[in-house]
């Protein structure tokens, strides 16, 4: 009866818990994250602002969502870092100019040189919904609920731009580019 009741809760994803534990991240030359409870707000960082959570263990078979607007500016607004097993990689969306999403680093090509690349028209001063899904064999990603990236490991590389190890282990950024995020949860994933 025990071992059923414990299957059954792991064959099943976990409800969705909120990241609270953030704090600025250490680039240099950064703007201001003014994290608040109801949203944080990152100002131009020449080049760079975020905030990286604490705490957080999950390293695959997790799930994560988030709501962003970019206020001001046109480069990527809402890029998050996140663990891949024993790796991190960074979900870049909004990059290269505005336009440009995709996983930073597959096989150590930048997402805007790898097979994830996309393109996404933002519109500044508009919240749209992120939600990346984060399994042995996968990683897929969607914004408003459109697939975005649906890559398949298959014995890829993944890895962190150099440079971006300040990220680690979670965290939401933007490039030169005023943004606002919020309802950052996160929620395990079943592991079979």
């Amino acid at each position: 009866m025990i071992l059923t009741v414990l299957l059954a809760l792991t064959a099943a994803a976990q409800d969705w818990q909120p990241l609270n534990d953030w704090k600025q991240t250490a680039f240099p030359r950064q703007g201001t994250a003014h994290i608040e409870t109801s949203a944080i707000t990152l100002d131009p960082g020449a080049p760079m602002t975020g905030v990286t959570a604490g705490g957080f263990k999950p390293t695959i078979n997790y799930e994560i969502r988030f709501e962003a607007s970019r206020l001001k500016g046109n480069d990527f607004f809402a890029s998050l870092t996140f663990p891949f097993s024993d790796s991190h990689a960074t979900w870049v969306n909004g990059g290269w100019g505005g336009d440009i999403i995709g996983i930073s680093s597959i096989d150590n090509w930048d997402a805007s040189e790898n097979e994830t690349r996309a393109y996404f028209n933002f519109e500044n001063d508009r919240f749209y919904r992120f939600r990346i899904e984060v399994k042995p064999t996968t990683i897929r990603a969607w914004i408003d609920d459109k697939l975005v990236v649906d890559l398949k490991i298959n014995n890829r590389t993944i890895s962190l731009r150099r440079g971006m190890d300040v990220t680690t282990p979670l965290s939401l950024f933007s490039y030169n580019t005023a943004s606002s995020i919020r309802k950052i949860e996160y929620r395990l994933l079943p592991t079979r």
